[in-house]
Formats: C-alpha cells, structure tokens, sequence
C-alpha cells in the first residue's frame, strides 16, 4: 500500500429496487471516508404492458452523481454498479438496447414452473445449477421471454441489470460472476453457462457474454461520458456486482458467524468454500451463489454465498405506504415508540407468503392473512408492525436452524447487515429467538463491499481477507446479546406450521 493508494478515491453505484445512490469512498490508514453524493427513486412502471424499469433514467441519475463526485474534488480511481438480481436487458449487434428492462414483479412468470418442469425437471435445473427454485429467477424470466411471442427477432446479447450499466459506462460486454450465477443459467461445476439446459428450453445461449470475475477492469468511462461528467482517465471495475456479494464481501465474517442481508429482502445465509447441492438443499429450496474470495484465488470469484431468499423489510415499507394513503404519514421514529408500546406476540405471518409479494395494499394482506388463520388483525400501526417484524425475527430463526442441519456446522454468532440493522427491534428480537449474539452492521455494507473489491483491483488491499480486517478495524459493530425467549422453539414451530398450511391449502391466496 502506498500513500498515494491512501488518497485514493473510489465510486459505488449501488442500485436497488427501490431507489438508488452515488457513493464515493476512501480507505484512510484509520479513517474511513464514505459520502454519498446523490440519493434518487427508483420505480417499476407499466409500459408497453410490462412493469419495467427505465434505464435511461437510471443512467441519467447514474451521471448526474458522477458529475457531483467530480466537482467534488477527489481523485477518482475507479467506478463500479451493483444491483438486485435476475432482470436483464437485451441488446442488438450493435450495442442498442431494444426495449426497458421487464421487473422481476411482473406477472410474465405466472405459471411458469409447469412449463419448465415438463421440459426440465425440477430436480435437475437444481443439480446443475445449486440454486434456489424461484420463478422471477433469470432462467424463467428468460423462457417467458422467448415462448411468450415478445422476443425480439434482433436480440444479440443479453446483460444483466450491473453488466448493463458498466456497458453504458465504458462499452463492455461481459457478465460479472456473482450476478451471472443468480440467473439460475450457470453449472456450479463447470462454474460456466450451461448451454445444454437452455437447448432444452428453446432459449438461444448465443446471446450470452464471457464471464468474468469480481475485481476484472473493464475499460476506461466512454469520451464522451468522461466528458460529460468530469471525470477523465476514471476506470469502470467490477465489483461483487450482485447487490448482496457486495454486502457479504463488505461485512467482516468468520467460522461459524452467519449472516442476514436486511434491506427490502432479507437473505439468510453464511459462507461456504464450495457448493452444496444435493436433495436435501433441493427440498428446502436454498442457493448458491457465487462471492468474493478471501484471498483473491479465482481472480476473487472463489467462495459460495450459501443462502435462503426470504422477505424483508419489503413488508413494512409497504405497510408504511398504505397508512400513507390512508391519510396516516407515520414516521419511522413514531414507528418504533409504537411498537415499544405494543403486546408481544400480538400474532404471526408467514413473510413469505405470496400474498404480501406485490399487493396494493400491504396492510390489508397483512390483516387478510391473521384473519384466515384465525388470529386477531388490529389496526394499530404498532401492532401490526410488531407482528412483522416478529415474524421477520421467527423466519431468520427457522432458515438458521436449517442451515446448521444442512452444512452440519454450528452457529455462533450472526451479521445482520445493511440497511435493516438500524432497526433495533428487529435485532433484538432476533438474538432473543435464535439464541444467537447479533453484530449489527455496517448499515453501509453494500457499498462498502462494492469500494473494496474496486480498491483491491487497485491494489490498496491485498486480498479480501485484509480488506475485511480493515473494516472490522474501522467500523465496529453494535451488539445484542439474546435475553431468555423459552418459547422461541414452539413460536418457530407456529411459524411452519403457518407456512406449511398456506402451501397445502387450494384455497389459499396466490
């Protein structure tokens, strides 16, 4: 390291399904600098009969923080996009993006399980690729695409939501390993595109890039981007492009340590050096997903985010919307003195149900779901919110057990990083059902992860396993310790039980 290294600036551009920002970061020798230089929206929107996303206002508000990071003085290294997974825009040969990106939340996939299975059964799309069965994944997305009589006759290439930007920004035209491997396209084994499975399918493999891994320099900013923005001689790297490889490589871990991600979805999971896939991941329906090596062996595409994908705070940001158009603007800090006040163990949802995955009003889901399984449905904005949030902490304990059961390793602790973990009811509530201490943050992990593997690249680190020290060094995390919850077993029970009669029952909401 030297100090030129020290001075050093780097940009994450960190996208979510909700919005959106502009960071820039410097890795002091004891100082850690992280400043967020522009915060936007972001929003699915019916179009053309779709929900999509609009690239061109992304890309706008992408160049409007660039811009800002140039003015603000600091000298810039590199520039890195990480996003949510499974979307994907097509492209013709000449590099122009035929139409807006298709949501994952778009009713396309409805169904579409019987379709694939009949072709490929369920059993083998696990083997081969170790990840979770979920129909928004890219590989469904995709073979609804295709068969749905929409496919573009020109499509050329495919690149995913980060891989989609870096091309914008600097005019690659690969696919960075952690997100390649949520699209449920690629073999674990052979850690490459299974092309036989997508024969299989009718879906054409053509369209796919190389693969590269996490820390690959991509190429200087377009001229006429780097002009725009002011910033000439910025390099685009990639960095742990999937949004939760960020958070995972940004956040301090060890043997034993699990982890959540909290933000509009929680993923529950801890790091593995190798996959696991057999009958039993396939049957409780866990992934695998690729991450950022510790020691850099792989080019940094070296370890296994062994995870369940599970809801979040997706619930109660959506509840917070419905009291909003209700007439009712509650505050977050209104918030947590409403669920201080309010009865524990007022009831219990199953997160994830489909009912709470897009309706239109959140807070009628959540009461239409205590009330069809007889339970009291209050309307109190506390109490319902404690019910949340207590299911939230019940589901992390139940997908923790089953990981143990699975990896036949014990738990010590647990990581619950992101923007979730400034919640500290829902920490608390989770060291008190899992029994586990809770190490909270960093609340920036994302793009913090994202900055280290561009400042790795750069060589201000030497591999992950430094970067992390640093982290761990620089940004402490709160503690929780678990108090006495005797009856944690028999409410995660309650919890399955839940589950499994929403799953049995036909009539059931969808």
């Amino acid at each position: 390291m030297t100090d030129d290294l020290e001075d050093a600036s780097f940009v994450a551009v960190d996208l979510g399904a909700s919005g959106g920002r502009v960071v820039r970061g410097r890795f002091g020798a004891e100082k850690f600098e992280l400043e967020e230089l522009h915060r936007f929206p972001n929003e699915m929107r019916r179009v053309d009969g779709a929900l999509r996303w609009s690239t061109r206002d992304l890309f706008g508000e992408i160049k409007v923080g660039l811009a800002r990071v140039a003015a603000s003085g600091a000298r810039v290294t590199s520039v890195g996009v990480d996003t949510w997974g499974v979307d994907y825009g097509l492209f013709d040969g000449a590099g122009t993006l035929l139409e807006e990106p298709i949501a994952y939340r778009d009713p396309r996939t409805d169904g579409i399980f019987d379709k694939v299975f009949a072709l490929v059964p369920r059993e083998e799309i696990h083997r081969a690729t170790g990840i979770q069965l979920m129909p928004f994944n890219t590989l469904f997305q995709l073979y609804a695409h295709v068969h749905g009589g929409r496919w573009p006759r020109n499509a050329a290439r495919l690149l995913t939501m980060p891989d989609l930007f870096h091309h914008l920004l600097c005019g690659s035209d690969v696919a960075e390993w952690t997100h390649a491997t949520t699209t449920q396209m690629v073999r674990h084994d052979t850690r490459d595109w299974d092309r036989e499975l997508l024969r299989r399918l009718e879906i054409p493999s053509s369209i796919l890039p190389r693969i590269v891994p996490p820390g690959t320099r991509l190429g200087p900013l377009r001229s006429e981007v780097a002009r725009e923005v002011g910033l000439p001689g910025c390099e685009v790297v990639a960095p742990g492009s999937h949004d939760t490889a960020s958070a995972v490589a940004g956040t301090p871990l060890s043997e034993g340590v699990a982890y959540v991600s909290s933000g509009t979805w929680s993923l529950v999971g801890v790091e593995l050096r190798a996959p696991l896939v057999n009958d039993e991941t396939l049957r409780e329906n866990f992934t695998n997903e690729g991450g950022v090596a510790p020691a850099g062996e792989g080019g940094m595409a070296g370890t296994t985010r062994f995870l369940k994908n599970v809801a979040g705070m997706w619930i109660l940001e959506g509840c917070r919307r419905s009291w909003k158009e209700r007439g009712r603007d509650v505050t977050w800090e209104e918030l947590d003195a409403a669920i201080a006040r309010a009865p524990a163990w007022g009831g219990v949802i199953a997160p994830d149900d489909p009912l709470f995955f897009h309706p239109d009003d959140m807070v009628a889901a959540v009461q239409r779901f205590l009330r069809e399984t007889q339970q009291p449905a209050p309307d109190d904005p506390g109490k319902l919110a404690r019910i949340v949030l207590e299911s939230l902490a019940l589901r992390y304990a139940d997908v923790l057990e089953t990981i143990t059961r699975l990896t036949g390793r014990p738990l010590t602790a647990l990581r619950i990083l992101g923007g979730g973990s400034r919640n500290e009811f829902l920490n608390q509530a989770t060291a008190d059902v899992t029994g586990l201490e809770v190490l909270a943050g960093p609340v920036e992990a994302t793009a913090i992860g994202n900055l280290l593997v561009q400042a790795i690249a750069a060589r201000r680190f030497r591999d992950l396993a430094e970067a992390r020290a640093y982290v761990a060094h620089v940004l402490p995390a709160k503690r929780f310790a678990p108090r006495d919850q005797g009856g944690a077993p028999a409410l995660i029970g309650r919890l399955r039980r839940l589950h499994d009669v929403r799953e049995k029952d036909p009539r059931a909401p969808r």
